[in-house]
């Protein structure tokens, strides 16, 4: 299994990207700063962007050092090559998201 760590902003960008058919086996965002924010999950294909049509979680509230977990404790999220997971967040320098991710 491989570790992969993204800072997550205001603009939507990448917390992962599939190099491969791989599985997502853990997933989590936490909220280390001193304020409450609100987090967008895409699963995008490869090619397209993200938006209402692969939004898997919407205005996700994260309390202060709070932490969400998904893709956790046997479930999957496979993926082909250039398919990634998209993250943005309602403030800068709030969220780390971490996933755990093995080749398929």
């Amino acid at each position: 299994m491989t570790i992969s760590v993204a800072n997550i902003t205001t603009s939507t960008s990448n917390a992962y990207v599939s190099g491969g058919n791989t599985a997502i086996t853990f997933m989590s965002l936490c909220n280390y700063s001193a304020s409450n924010v609100i987090a967008n999950v895409y699963v995008v294909p490869s090619g397209n962007s993200a938006g209402n049509t692969n939004i898997v979680m919407a205005s996700l509230p994260l309390s202060t050092l709070d932490t969400y977990q998904f893709y956790a404790g046997g479930e999957k999220l496979l993926l082909g090559a250039g398919d990634s997971v998209q993250v943005n967040c309602s403030a800068n320098n709030a969220i780390t998201v971490t996933t755990s991710y093995t080749t398929i």
